[in-house]
């Protein structure tokens, strides 16, 4: 087994531990980060772009530097690469929790529990709860699928197949930083600026395999492709977020709902277009959705399989002299 096919195998396979183990219960290394990241940025933080610039390198920087040096520790034993990639997968996917929490939302929902589903929002995005019925809990939770599948699978699976272990590290890092430090709030609109920019650029291509995806996807789960594709063109721009929009917009054309509005984050109210065209979301959209998600992916991890095991092009040096 080669250094690429070992990699593309340890992709898979770390998929399969998201899907089969879910997140670790206690020490998630996601976490541990996170925990280490909030203390330098006590150390740190000012209302400061340097600042911010600085702090994202050394975070990010720190993440990717570990996973260049396993691999260079495991250059010359696949099995040992194998196994690095299959834990560095499965550590940061976050596919199999993202479709638990949906699950758990809709029956929330159709049990008619408000209150449980109002608490429990927070497990998925940082939209005020206080407030939101049943059909902006079904928006909000249906629109956070969506992104999330983006941010926490496709985006993983992407730049591993595109970078191996640094790839899976430092692109979790970076979009670990985004959901810290990357709010438009006061305390974050300097410091976190270099965290947010960066994350947008990480994101750039695998929010497009989202979308592309989920358009794909659509007849799988009783949906258009067509009315995915427009919406997605349509609607995209109408989302504040390069990356969100057109994730948001063409799951909400392959579930045939309509998503965006108005919504509250700590007080602050951020208004946005609609996003498709149809009803409102509800319990059964947002298992819809969750299906959808998990379809997306099973592409996204084909992607970064053929990524991976196809490797960097080599070129002859004949080929250099032209």
């Amino acid at each position: 087994m080669t250094r690429r096919t070992a990699t593309a195998a340890g992709i898979a396979a770390g998929y399969a531990a998201d899907l089969y183990f879910g997140d670790p219960r206690r020490g998630h290394p996601v976490a541990v980060f996170g925990n280490a990241a909030a203390t330098l940025e006590r150390r740190m933080w000012s209302a400061s772009r340097f600042r911010g610039v600085l702090y994202t390198a050394l975070c990010a920087g720190g993440a990717t530097a570990t996973g260049l040096a396993v691999s260079a520790r495991t250059r010359n034993n696949a099995t040992a690469r194998f196994a690095a990639t299959t834990v560095a997968t499965w550590a940061v996917l976050g596919g199999s929790g993202l479709a638990t929490e949906g699950e758990q939302m809709a029956r929330l929902l159709d049990a008619g529990d408000i209150a449980g589903a109002r608490a429990r929002l927070a497990h998925l995005c940082g939209r005020d709860p206080d407030g939101l019925d049943a059909t902006a809990l079904a928006r909000a939770v249906t629109e956070s699928i969506a992104e999330n599948t983006s941010d926490a699978v496709v985006a993983p699976l992407f730049w591993g197949g595109v970078a191996g272990l640094p790839g899976l590290l430092g692109y979790r890092a970076l979009n670990t930083l985004d959901a810290m430090v990357g709010h438009r709030s006061p305390r974050y609109a300097e410091f976190g600026w270099a965290s947010a920019r960066a994350d947008d650029l990480a994101n750039l291509i695998p929010a497009r395999l989202s979308a592309a995806a989920a358009a794909l996807c659509a007849p799988l789960v009783a949906g258009r492709s067509q009315a995915a594709l427009l919406a997605w063109r349509r609607d995209a721009h109408r989302h504040p977020s390069p990356n969100a929009g057109p994730v948001e917009a063409a799951f909400a054309g392959a579930l045939g709902v309509r998503l965006g509005g108005s919504n509250s984050y700590g007080g602050r109210v951020e208004d946005r277009g609609p996003l498709g065209q149809g009803p409102p979301p509800g319990a059964g959209d947002l298992r819809r959705a969750v299906r959808l998600s998990r379809l997306v992916g099973l592409a996204a991890l084909a992607t970064g399989f053929g990524l991976a095991a196809a490797g960097r092009p080599r070129f002859s040096r004949a080929a250099g002299r032209r």
